[in-house]
């Protein structure tokens, strides 16, 4: 897999799995209702893309945030 995540994304992403996480723990948002697990799942996704720098819908439509490496 080839990274297309760059480090700014990756920041932005673990913030808002942040904040997720932060909804739910404070029970704001219960993880028991339709939304609540629909951001579990969302703030997994962004901490798991983040952690390896790989997003699959990037890599479907040709997109990167990874800066162009030069020679």
């Amino acid at each position: 897999m080839k990274k297309n995540v760059g480090n700014t994304d990756r920041i932005i992403r673990v913030i808002v799995a942040l904040v997720i996480a932060a909804l739910l723990f404070t029970k704001t948002v219960l993880i028991s209702s339709v939304l609540g697990i629909i951001l579990a799942v969302v703030g997994v996704i962004f901490l798991f893309t983040s952690a390896v720098s790989w997003c699959a819908i990037y890599a479907v439509i040709g997109a990167s945030t990874c800066p162009v490496e030069t020679e």
